[in-house]
């Protein structure tokens, strides 16, 4: 039996649900606005997309987007649909242009949202996926259990690559884990990549010689495929454990090629993500959208964070963290990193802990260590004693009892 494709969908249409279904259906696969003598009933069979389900959930009396088409009315279904493996082949590209091409314009959708995602094993035998994942990140950062006490350099631009290397050295005598570029910060004339990276990295090896340990520094290498390929090799050459890009600007194929070149974990950016969720009639949900990445490579991915600085909710937050350390399909589980970021300080770490049930994460904290009183190694110590206090279960104010450093962050995050 052929192997199929499954995704599911959230769908609002001022039409017949059925016949909108179907529009969708053959405009994915062999059909298109008009009947076709060549779209015989054997070639339908073959190769056209299936409407697997279709469930009402509700009637409302406006369109959720703008449509040219008025009705009495705009039904809300869930809507599943398959499409046989060789339509596309087990090609990423082209199951995007498949599952989340030109659904989203149809006359008949005031809404339309991706929801799930079900691969065939076909995808697991092209696609590698993460290479390093939890396992090979915590072996070359030396955390063997807990989250990866991190941060970003901050301010995200404007520094130059020896003010770069002075807060990298402030943070690793702090005894940080992981250190990140922002995305924002690439390779401009006042902060080279090049000397950024021999910069920080002279800093890094130096206390890796004196302390056995090893910080894991993601340098965002974002650019062309060939500029990603040589910075990468820089990086690897300087003795550097993590690279970073920032997904929606390199692409599936940027990722996919970088995964084949690199020696090193990527740590994987979402910057742009909003704009393909924050309307809840149209876009994806974020467990469908990062199994391509995996798939690609991805062995770190963003989650945003508990209470954070942009609009997502937290029960959000947590189901992507979930999307992220579940398996891809039973038969590649490929896990990656979740990635916690945004405005986040020691205060969310127990509610993190408890929702996700375990601490296989990274724990990104900007503002809240390098603004700490008593100086960046003491908010570096602040953020690991949150972190102890979680995943031992201690109320975070009697851990504060008898750790300075965390007695005094508590009097600035908020």
């Amino acid at each position: 039996m052929s192997e199929r494709i499954y995704a599911s969908y959230w769908l609002e249409t001022g039409d017949d649900p059925a016949r909108a279904a179907e529009v969708i259906a053959g405009e994915q696969s062999s059909g298109t606005f008009v009947a076709l003598p060549n779209e015989t009933p054997e070639l339908k069979a073959r190769s056209g997309a299936r409407v697997e389900r279709l469930e009402v959930l509700e009637r409302v009396s406006a369109p959720s987007l703008p449509t040219p088409v008025q009705a009495a009315y705009y039904t809300r279904c869930r809507l599943e649909l398959s499409w046989p493996i060789e339509n596309l082949g087990a090609s990423l590209p082209m199951l995007m242009a498949t599952v989340a091409g030109n659904l989203f314009e149809l006359r008949c959708v005031t809404g339309l949202r991706i929801t799930d995602l079900r691969l065939p094993p076909s995808f697991a035998a092209a696609y590698p996926g993460p290479a390093f994942g939890i396992q090979g990140t915590r072996q070359l950062s030396g955390v063997a259990g807990g989250p990866l006490i991190g941060t970003i350099i901050k301010p995200s631009v404007g520094l130059s690559p020896q003010e770069t290397a002075q807060q990298v050295r402030e943070l690793v005598q702090g005894g940080i884990d992981f250190i990140k570029d922002d995305e924002l910060q690439g390779d401009g004339p006042h902060c080279p990549f090049d000397e950024r990276v021999r910069a920080v990295m002279r800093v890094v090896n130096e206390a890796a010689e004196r302390t056995g340990r090893k910080a894991m520094v993601a340098f965002n290498l974002t650019g062309d495929l060939d500029q990603m390929r040589r910075r990468h090799d820089l990086v690897l050459a300087q003795g550097g454990t993590c690279v970073m890009v920032c997904l929606n600007a390199v692409g599936l194929v940027g990722l996919h090629e970088l995964r084949r070149h690199a020696q090193l974990p990527i740590h994987a950016h979402r910057a742009g993500w909003g704009s393909l969720t924050r309307s809840p009639a149209l876009g994806w949900d974020y467990a469908p959208w990062q199994k391509f990445w995996r798939l690609a490579g991805a062995d770190h991915l963003h989650v945003n964070g508990l209470r954070n600085k942009f609009s997502e909710s937290d029960d959000s937050v947590i189901e992507a963290a979930r999307a992220v350390l579940a398996p891809v399909m039973p038969q590649a589980p490929m896990t990656a990193m979740p990635v916690f970021s945004s405005g986040q300080t020691g205060l969310q770490a127990a509610a993190t802990h408890a929702a996700l049930g375990g601490a296989d994460l990274i724990h990104t904290v900007g503002g809240g260590i390098f603004g700490h009183p008593q100086g960046v190694a003491a908010g570096v110590q602040a953020l690991r004693a949150a972190w102890d206090a979680a995943r031992a279960g201690v109320p975070l104010e009697l851990q504060a009892e008898r750790d300075a450093a965390l007695r005094s962050a508590l009097g600035f995050w908020k």
